[in-house]
């Protein structure tokens, strides 16, 4: 005989997410391009177009199209012929989809510093060895720039700490290898390191040097000496974030 009150049976899941309209249109964008519907340099349609199709205001697409643009998905072009762009799908991008991830797990997840310096060195060190071994001349060029620009700025310049992430995300996109330029351009920016070092003058003049001898073992094609050099540079930065974060409870709470 049947049970009528359906004791010990489970319960059926009905529910699922309910999304709202921006997060809607941005995930049907977001698969037609992983799902190669659009190919990489396809123009989007308009926005009036696209909120047609969608049946939503245009501030929705607006809002969608900036999420896709912040994750490396498009690109847009301002002006006449212009648009919305299927980007490449290159370190960048998927440097922003792993930085997204990293970003609550720095920030919730309790990491002790060490941890995550200690990663930064076993990513870094063997992307200048193969910096070393594959860069081109307007690989070292555009680090000479970087160089150039941080001996013009003060230690208190704003633009230092990006300068810096130019300079160690530049290094790992010259290795050749996209997933561990990734990875270094994810932690890098997400924790943003040398905006937590008390950049005395000294101090700044100490890490420039070292800069400086890790583009001139680059330079070089030396491996060893571009290893050491930017190993070096690190246990450096390490002893210096270091003394930050055993004054802030030693922790990765940004």
């Amino acid at each position: 005989m049947a049970n009528p009150s359906g004791a010990g049976r489970s319960t059926p899941v009905l529910g699922q997410k309910v999304l709202r309209p921006r997060q809607q249109v941005e995930e049907a964008l977001q698969k037609a391009v992983l799902d190669g519907q659009l190919q990489t340099g396809d123009r989007l349609p308009p926005e009036t177009e696209l909120a047609r199709q969608f049946s939503v205001s245009r501030p929705t697409i607006r809002e969608a199209l900036s999420a896709l643009e912040s994750r490396g998905l498009i690109r847009k072009v301002p002006g006449a012929g212009g648009g919305s762009f299927v980007q490449a799908v290159n370190h960048t991008a998927l440097g922003q989809v792993v930085q997204e991830s990293m970003h609550n797990l720095l920030r919730l997840g309790g990491l002790d510093f060490d941890e995550v310096a200690m990663v930064r060195q076993h990513l870094e060190a063997p992307a200048a060895v193969l910096a070393a071994q594959n860069r081109t001349d307007e690989d070292v060029a555009r680090l000479r720039e970087i160089l150039a620009e941080q001996k013009r700025r003060t230690v208190d310049d704003p633009m230092i700490a990006e300068l810096d992430a130019q300079f160690h995300v530049g290094i790992a996109k010259m290795s050749g290898n996209r997933v561990l330029a990734a990875l270094i351009y994810a932690l890098h920016r997400e924790s943003e390191p040398v905006a937590y070092l008390d950049l005395s003058p000294k101090v700044g003049r100490e890490t420039f040097a070292q800069h400086q001898r890790i583009v001139k073992a680059i330079e070089n094609r030396d491996p060893e000496a571009a290893e050491k050099a930017i190993t070096e540079h690190l246990t450096y930065l390490r002893a210096h974030l270091r003394k930050h974060f055993d004054e802030h409870g030693g922790s990765i709470a940004m």
